[in-house]
């Protein structure tokens, strides 16, 4: 390593000066610490406290600093020193505004102060400066795939923007599912009709931009590379294989709608006379170029009347169906309960429904649907039964609860089935086991999915996937982005959306792959840490190829070589850490944060004897919520705990298992890990970070059992980042447990 030289800077701003004695923590960076150069001042984000810290840069030789003042969240302007190794203590938020200003509580709340200062002091020498990644790519092409509304809103929302855009779309036409709607719901002012689908217009913009290249009757390959580099084969009618060098990927595969053939019990399959929605549109769109008159398919006789069963095999609780709303339908049956409407007001039309949702247009919509005499009937359809050209719908009226109320001699019924991703092949599914065939009978034939991207990655050929088949992403904080760096979904692939949402959606994920292409070019992290040029480097000498960090990296970033050692691609690399808490031998680090940075921060701060009755309590906690948590606290000026010590870290999956021996070893009383919600409603930045991490820090009970100590010393806590008033109560309550519990029998070693 070159010589570094070490500055600590202590503010005396925002009340600091007047709380803590400015001049001892400068005395402890340079004693404890062994800082060289240590100074304070009155308020050392100003432009002339910034100034002199430039100027010890220059004219000191100074390579790493130390910043004791506000948190490392706030003023990241002012303290932007790219290249230099820089630490924060946070004095203010985790000091002296969560610790009461009076005489009794000064002597802790200075004591906490000094620790923060050896913490801050031991982090930024075993630091360096990250220098960037240098493996970059520079294409600034964006690839859509898929051609209906949400994939041509990308690409006129990227080409706007001045990036080229290769447009994939597997038939040989654009508009997807919205070029088979005769109308559309409105989506301005006064809400009162079904508007035109505007598809006309969106596939005239696309063909006449010469920045979009368009490929129909294509598919997608072969995708390999990482952002700014991907390589893609994209496979045409013709035989013809085309290759395309793209920056980011945007998924916009849209849907197909749940099959009506697994709802015998509403009609489906049993009856022409039973449709779904896409039927509906199909009969809508033939009548309108005929005589305007919607007729019935067994008999082709005018429908007089038409029921809408709402939820057709969703909100399922019984597993069989979709569990899940899909949002659209109730305003996709209005829309088409006014075809009759306005085609000839004395149809009848009844909309049966549970519940009734209408985003995007107030009740507007459905105010005017009721106007123009559609009947809205609160009830759970239970059994659609054909009797000839028309149909008896039982169901439960909820109004009267009436289980037994029916509609007989229904000419027409239609089917809200609600949508089902085309997400492609779900790598997080489980090999289903073969079914045994009976004797003679005929095999069952289960359809597969085929894939959408044909990735390269170990990990599967296409993008995670949820439960309900909805492509992974952190839908609170990233809602476009997935577990493969540089590639986002869009559109009802990601969660069940109408058109409106679609195009909204898709500007979002235009929008996004665009950073991600120009970070990948500077060499910078992806969301959540975007703009980190810090990425993970290995020593191979001392790898054990365990595949613990190629197995365990939830965004496919580490492959292997031939000699089966992880083989890290920065450019998919999130920075969350991952890897190095699950590398057993630790040679897995960052430049900015490693075991050693962590490491020694625990080994810094100055554990009281057993006699002190001043416990020391660890708490690792995730910079994305736990941290903000406790910073928010401290600027509600909630009070907790003066003996907890905190250190951020990337995510809990960073933790290694090291530090939590190493700080019981050293004689803390206590270790609290502060993680993200995990599992199936999950709140993790890095999506299965906090869950890897807990399925790792489950066997921390042999750890302690080895040092022959209580369960108690480690605590796992799910802590979100609205947990303001919470997180202070449970420290205190945690505190209070310790004390009772007793002293850590290491101190003093």
């Amino acid at each position: 390593m070159a010589d570094i030289k070490v500055a600590a800077y202590i503010c005396k701003g925002c009340g600091l000066g007047e709380r803590l004695d400015a001049d001892a923590l400068v005395k402890v960076a340079q004693k404890d610490g062994k800082v060289p150069l240590a100074k304070t001042h009155d308020f050392l984000c100003n432009a002339d406290g910034v100034a002199m810290i430039r100027n010890d840069i220059a004219n000191e030789g100074v390579t790493h600093i130390m910043i004791g003042a506000c948190s490392r969240r706030a003023k990241t302007e002012a303290f932007f020193f790219p290249e230099n190794a820089v630490a924060r203590a946070n004095l203010r938020e985790g000091v002296i505004w969560i610790r009461p200003d009076t005489d009794e509580a000064r002597e802790t709340t200075q004591e906490m102060a000094e620790d923060y200062i050896r913490m801050g002091c031991a982090e930024v020498k075993a630091m360096t400066a990250p220098g960037g990644n240098a493996n970059t790519g520079s294409s600034k092409t964006l690839l859509v795939v898929g051609g209906g509304v949400t994939g041509m809103t990308t690409a006129i929302e990227a080409s706007k923007t001045g990036y080229p855009v290769v447009l994939v779309e597997k038939t040989g036409a654009l508009g997807g599912w919205a070029a088979r709607l005769y109308k559309r719901v409105p989506v301005h002012e006064p809400y009162k009709s079904p508007a035109d689908t505007g598809v006309g217009d969106l596939v005239a913009q696309v063909l006449g931009d010469s920045n979009i290249k368009l490929y129909l009757n294509a598919t997608v390959a072969k995708t390999d590379g990482a952002p700014g580099r991907f390589v893609v084969d994209i496979a045409t009618e013709s035989g013809a294989t085309h290759t395309e060098d793209i920056g980011a990927i945007v998924q916009a595969s849209g849907f197909t709608l749940y099959d009506m053939n697994k709802l015998p019990e509403l009609g489906g399959g049993k009856s022409p006379n039973v449709v779904d929605q896409a039927g509906l549109e199909a009969l809508a769109t033939e009548a309108a170029g005929k005589d305007g008159v919607i007729r019935r398919p067994s008999d082709g006789e005018p429908v007089k009347s038409v029921v809408f069963v709402q939820c057709a095999g969703q909100r399922d609780t019984t597993g069989k169906h979709l569990s899940y709303c899909s949002g659209y339908c109730c305003n996709a049956s209005i829309k088409q309960a006014m075809y009759f409407k306005d085609a000839n007001p004395a149809i009848d039309t009844t909309i049966i429904y549970t519940d009734l949702r209408t985003p995007g247009n107030g009740e507007d919509f459905y105010r005017s649907a009721q106007e123009k005499g559609v009947i809205f009937t609160k009830g759970r359809v239970g059994e659609v039964a054909p009797n000839g050209a028309t149909s008896t719908v039982k169901f439960h009226d909820l109004i009267l609860d009436d289980a037994n109320a029916a509609m007989v001699d229904v000419d027409l019924v239609v089917l809200a089935t609600g949508q089902v991703a085309n997400s492609g092949i779900n790598i997080d599914a489980p090999a289903a086991a073969a079914e045994e065939v009976a004797e003679g009978a005929e095999p069952k034939v289960e359809v597969k999915p085929i894939s959408i991207l044909n990735l390269t990655y170990r990990q599967g050929k296409d993008v995670p996937q949820l439960k309900q088949g909805f492509t992974d992403s952190h839908f609170i904080c990233f809602p476009y982005e997935t577990r493969r760096t540089g590639i986002y979904t869009a559109g009802p692939v990601r969660r069940p959306m109408d058109i409106a949402q679609a195009r909204e959606d898709a500007t979002g994920a235009a929008l996004k792959a665009i950073q991600a292409l120009e970070n990948a070019e500077l060499g910078r992290a992806a969301h959540p840490r975007s703009g980190d040029l810090s990425f993970p480097k290995v020593r191979l000498e001392g790898c054990t190829q365990c595949k613990r960090c190629t197995v365990e990296c939830p965004f496919g970033a580490i492959d292997e070589d031939e000699k089966r050692f992880p083989v890290f691609n920065e450019s998919r690399c999130r920075r969350c850490g991952t890897c190095m808490g699950a590398c057993p031998v630790r040679v897995i680090s960052f430049e900015n944060y490693s075991v050693n940075t962590v490491g020694a921060q625990i080994k810094a701060v100055d554990i009281p004897d057993e006699f002190s009755e001043k416990p020391r309590i660890l708490i690792l906690a995730c910079e994305n919520d736990a941290y903000p948590a406790l910073d928010m606290a401290g600027m509600n000026r909630i009070e907790y705990s003066a003996y907890v010590r905190t250190i951020p870290v990337r995510c809990l999956g960073s933790v290694n298992t090291i530090w939590i021996t190493d700080a019981l070893n050293a004689g803390y009383d206590g270790v609290m890990m502060m993680g993200c919600k995990s599992g199936d409603e999950y709140q993790c930045h890095f999506v299965k970070g906090s869950e890897l991490g807990r399925v790792r820090l489950s066997k921390i009970d042999d750890t302690l059992k080895t040092l022959n100590l209580e369960s108690e010393r480690v605590r796992d806590l799910e802590v979100a980042i609205t947990d303001i008033q919470r997180l202070p109560e449970m420290i205190n309550k945690y505190a209070a447990e310790l004390v009772a519990v007793g002293p850590s029998p290491f101190k003093g070693f």
